[in-house]
């Protein structure tokens, strides 16, 4: 035998011995994953949360603005000299009191002259009504006496009206802001003299998601906190516009709290928590639980040790759950974890709950 054929033998022969070594180990193998052995594919490990009805308050969370309840821009209705201020910057002011006076006295002179063409067009018509009874004049004359005596009126009443915008009186009872101008100041229809501001109460103006706009309705409680204080103020919903922001889908809600202290400004920004009606038997499930598909939104529910399927409609969110409101009851367990391994049919078992 030459050392080419010892050679072939001998891998021959050592390919035998190999091979019979592995198969009985094969074997083996296959015939314990055919009896349900440790190779065996068994259920898939999962966590699951037993649906059970809870009390939900009903509350979104959003941002506003602080507004006074009456706010203006105090200016003249026409120009002039500014002859005498009435106020003091900061104070309180009540409705109906004079703030600021400017000149009038070519207006005064101009009613001296209406008095006193009033009093003779009103002794005119006198002497002419006492004629036409006597029938020493005719009835046109008298007419023509009485419209001039209306006329008379009509111009007093004028000049009356255009001293009267020569004060500025305070619209609302509110506190006057910083002034703008002096004695001495010549101001204009565009002059702005000063603010006045009603701050008790003061308004809330915030906007929410066009999805809760069945929820809201007046007097509707809200908290909020402004910047520079921890304390949490409270008010409600006093008005609701009546249609949806066709650029932002949202409703735009003006609510109303007091402020006897003195301790929220106009224009301060706020964190609005707006509180709707409370669900007694609200569905949650943990957010991670929902999956989103084309048409909607489902969840896997265990049944029988196997995962089934359910198309849900949710409802309020929270920052870890998410209500159901059409697709699974109470007592259902949904399937929690490895949401993306799974799919209908396939056996699980529940290893915990959450």
């Amino acid at each position: 035998m030459n050392k080419k054929t010892k050679f072939i033998v001998i891998s021959i022969v050592s390919v035998i011995i190999l091979l019979l070594l592995i198969l009985p180990k094969l074997s083996s193998s296959d015939s314990q994953g055919a009896m349900g052995g440790p190779g065996a594919a068994g259920p898939t490990p999962v966590k699951g949360h037993i649906l059970k009805p809870e009390k939900l308050n009903n509350n979104v969370i959003t941002t506003g603005t602080i507004l006074a309840n009456e706010s203006v821009e105090l200016k003249s209705e026409i120009s002039g000299k500014v002859v005498k201020i009435f106020f003091k910057e900061g104070s309180r002011v009540n409705k109906g009191d004079i703030l600021l006076k400017t000149n009038d006295e070519e207006l005064q002179a101009q009613l001296l002259r209406a008095k006193s063409n009033l009093k003779l067009s009103e002794e005119n018509e006198a002497r002419q009504k006492a004629l036409l009874e006597k029938e020493g004049v005719s009835k046109q004359v008298y007419d023509a006496a009485v419209n001039d005596l209306n006329a008379k009126k009509a111009d007093l009443a004028l000049i009356n009206a255009q001293i009267d915008k020569t004060e500025i009186r305070a619209p609302f009872e509110g506190q006057i802001g910083l002034k703008y101008v002096s004695e001495g100041s010549f101001v204009n229809t565009t002059t702005v003299i000063a603010s006045l501001q009603d701050i008790d109460p003061v308004k809330i103006d915030f906007s929410i998601p066009e999805k809760y706009t069945t929820y809201v309705t007046r007097g509707d409680r809200i908290q909020f906190k402004v910047a520079g204080s921890n304390k949490i103020f409270t008010g409600n919903v006093f008005a609701v516009e009546p249609k949806i922001d066709d650029i932002t889908r949202t409703l735009k809600i003006r609510a109303i709290s007091p402020n006897t202290r003195a301790e929220i400004l106009p224009g301060a920004f706020a964190d609005v928590t707006l509180i709707l009606r409370e669900i007694p038997d609200a569905l949650m499930v943990p957010t991670q639980a929902v999956i989103p598909i084309l048409k909607g939104q489902k969840i896997y529910l265990y049944k029988n040790g196997f995962v089934v399927e359910s198309k849900i409609e949710t409802g309020i969110r929270t920052d870890e759950a998410v209500q159901i409101v059409k697709g699974a009851s109470a007592s259902d367990t949904v399937i929690t974890t490895g949401i993306l391994q799974l799919a209908p049919g396939m056996p699980v078992t529940i290893t915990d709950f959450n």
